[in-house]
């Protein structure tokens, strides 16, 4: 099933932005050569409001959640600390961090990782309180959904596309209630053909994809392509260069993939 097209967001450098600055030419040239297969990513971002019209502030939290593709071995003995290096694992995560960070050095960003090894979109709302809505975030992005087919795959779970659909619904009908003025980012789940992908991931893994996509337009989040753009990355090097799993991103993969962030999520509209 193929996703649907979306917009990009316009590339002007006068108007206010979805993260409260414009990329600046290294995180430009960075998104520019890692997207250059596809000229940009794009974005489902909405014009509401609630989730697009105040910026990031000084102070403001930024979290990520998701499952072990975040958390890219995380101290989890250091996740009460933002900015800390071990806390933020060696993944996406922490590139993004390091970007905003250095972009933004007066802005006193707090950056946090609360992703976990193995979990599905069930496990996330199970430790919501705690890795989520205590922390008062500004900006939440997640990245799930590939543990809920694999671990159906494997015979340790039994998910359906459905119960991945109506747990990430209620996650985020949760998110918005006790914070509503929070910006979402959810990140498009991905698999590249190596490793432990095969055959028989297809096509119900592009349903999880379509579910992620639905979830990101109905609750007007700004949506992040991940299998687009390592669709394009695959025409410049083999999948394995960029996940030697098929899950997992190399060091390349993840380069990959906080370029691919911080241009849709810089770019959106405020």
């Amino acid at each position: 099933m193929e996703m649907a097209n979306m917009h990009p967001a316009e590339g002007r450098t006068t108007r206010r932005c979805f993260l409260g600055h414009t990329v600046t030419a290294a995180a430009s040239l960075a998104a520019a050569s890692a997207l250059s297969a596809s000229g940009g990513c794009q974005s489902a971002a909405s014009s509401s409001p609630r989730t697009t019209r105040r910026s990031l502030g000084h102070g403001d939290v930024v979290l990520f959640q998701g499952d072990s593709i975040t958390d890219a071995g995380r101290d989890r003995g250091q996740e009460s600390k933002p900015n800390h290096v071990r806390a933020l694992g060696d993944g996406y995560a922490f590139l993004i961090a390091a970007q905003l960070l250095a972009e933004r050095p007066d802005a006193g960003l707090k950056v946090y990782n609360r992703g976990i090894s193995g979990h599905k979109v069930f496990q996330l709302a199970e430790r919501w309180d705690k890795d989520c809505l205590t922390l008062k975030p500004n900006l939440v992005s997640i990245l799930i959904g590939v543990n809920d087919i694999w671990h159906t795959l494997n015979g340790n779970y039994q998910g359906t596309v459905d119960i991945y659909e109506r747990a990430y619904r209620a996650l985020l009908e949760r998110t918005r209630r006790e914070l509503p003025d929070v910006k979402l980012v959810i990140c498009e789940p991905f698999v590249l053909r190596c490793g432990a992908v095969d055959d028989k991931w297809f096509p119900e893994f592009d349903r999880y994809r379509a579910a992620a996509q639905r979830v990101a337009q109905d609750f007007h989040t700004v949506f992040v392509p991940f299998q687009s753009m390592f669709d394009d990355a695959v025409q410049q090097a083999p999948p394995a260069y960029w996940a030697a799993d098929g899950v997992h991103p190399t060091m390349a993969g993840a380069g990959r993939m906080a370029a691919a962030w911080l241009e849709v999520v810089a770019g959106a509209k405020a």
